[in-house]
């Protein structure tokens, strides 16, 4: 396996901690996918903006939220755009859900900055 292949393995992996642990309950693997300092935006009502901090990412997905979504509808296509350096770009598409996420290496592992979110 190459370098690029292990990196880009390594960002969908984090990308599947994000989803599977939001759909599953599990706040642990929430907890893994998020850089602290997340702020998960989208646009609330066509005009203003809504703010997500990871706390609150790992609060709803321990609480169940996802599990609100039917499991048939659960499907996701992870895209890895662009990587450079300790820095990444990723889209991730499904029935449920679309996300852009920002991401970022640190101590040797990938985390999510930034993610701009919308209901598909």
């Amino acid at each position: 396996m190459t370098d690029a292949t292990s990196t880009r393995d390594a960002i969908v992996a984090t990308a599947r901690d994000y989803y599977e642990g939001w759909y599953d309950a599990d706040a642990g693997r929430m907890e893994r996918a998020l850089h602290p300092d997340l702020m998960k935006r989208s646009l609330a009502d066509g005009s203003s903006i809504e703010n997500i901090t990871a706390q609150e990412m790992i609060d709803a997905a321990g609480e169940g939220m996802g599990r609100r979504d039917d499991p048939e509808q659960r499907r996701i296509s992870i895209s890895v755009d662009h990587v450079h350096g300790s820095i990444a770009t990723v889209s991730v598409t499904g029935p449920i859900y679309v996300d852009y996420l920002q991401l970022v290496e640190v101590d040797g592992r990938w985390r999510i900055l930034n993610a701009l979110w919308c209901r598909s």
